[in-house]
């Protein structure tokens, strides 16, 4: 049986790649971009089986007024995804204050936005998906990729608390967590002006392995939207999709530090409670 989809952040890389493969298959998708004719070859191929928006994810109302739209046009939607963001390159102490403005906007206060609006009108249909695209970075951190990590991290615990909320509507919520992926993400990113400073630090060896070309990535995009396609169509899916061998590894081996971490500081930890 046909689904249909609404995905944020369908103009290139993991939106664009999950929009083609769900119309090849058959399904209906509400795809948002901030290109105009980013996805008019799709249109004219697929005709009333695609609807586009252009959506600007800083933009609150814009987000609402998308949403409102979009259930209006097809009535139901079994899946959404939020997955449109992109990363701010630089320290922490080279960032500019507007470029943190509006990578939280984007990455993080958006994706908030976008799935409190969707939430009335899942509740409303009797239930729904909600898809969030996150990163390895929702769990681990990079130098150099500071504020991005606030906004995964951030966002991972908005859904883990949301996720409880809506349980009762049926509404369920999978967070996915690839790692370095091929696709368009590094051309996407804002670059903060480098500071001599962080040059022979680790911050600077993460600036060199980027501009070189030789950060690994080893994700393929098309196995991970696969994976994700997969993850939405099953009956149960995981809370958390991790993908691609380094975002496992990487993920499991920082939790297994920060557990060993915590469990040494069990006494000091019971040394807080109250006298009983």
């Amino acid at each position: 049986m046909s689904k249909i989809w609404l995905i944020t952040g369908a103009s290139s890389g993991l939106g664009r790649i999950m929009t083609e493969d769900l119309l090849e298959r058959g399904d209906k998708v509400v795809a948002t971009i901030r290109r105009k004719d980013a996805l008019t070859d799709l249109k004219r191929e697929y005709g009333d089986r695609l609807i586009v928006m252009m959506l600007e994810m800083t933009d609150t109302v814009a987000i609402r007024s998308a949403v409102a739209g979009a259930f209006g046009h097809v009535g139901r939607i079994d899946v959404v995804v939020s997955n449109a963001g992109y990363g701010l390159f630089g320290a922490a102490e080279e960032v500019a204050d507007a470029d943190i403005d509006r990578q939280i906007a984007t990455n993080l206060t958006g994706s908030i936005q976008l799935i409190r609006a969707v939430l009335p009108y899942l509740r409303q249909q009797g239930g729904g998906r909600i898809m969030q695209v996150s990163s390895e970075g929702g769990q681990i951190a990079y130098p150099n990729f500071s504020l991005y990590h606030t906004t995964k991290w951030g966002i991972e615990g908005f859904i883990e608390s949301v996720a409880q909320e809506v349980a009762p509507f049926r509404i369920d919520c999978i967070i996915v967590e690839p790692g370095p992926t091929g696709t368009n993400f590094a051309a996407g990113m804002v670059h903060a002006a480098p500071m001599a400073v962080y040059d022979d630090t680790p911050a600077g060896a993460v600036r060199k392995a980027i501009d070189a070309g030789t950060f690994p990535i080893n994700g393929d995009a098309r196995r991970t939207v696969a994976a994700m396609i997969a993850a939405a169509d099953s009956e149960k899916p995981p809370f958390r999709l991790p993908l691609g061998s380094k975002a496992y590894d990487n993920i499991t081996r920082e939790l297994a530090s920060r557990l060993t971490s915590i469990e040494t500081q069990r006494d000091v930890a019971y040394s807080a409670d109250g006298k009983r």
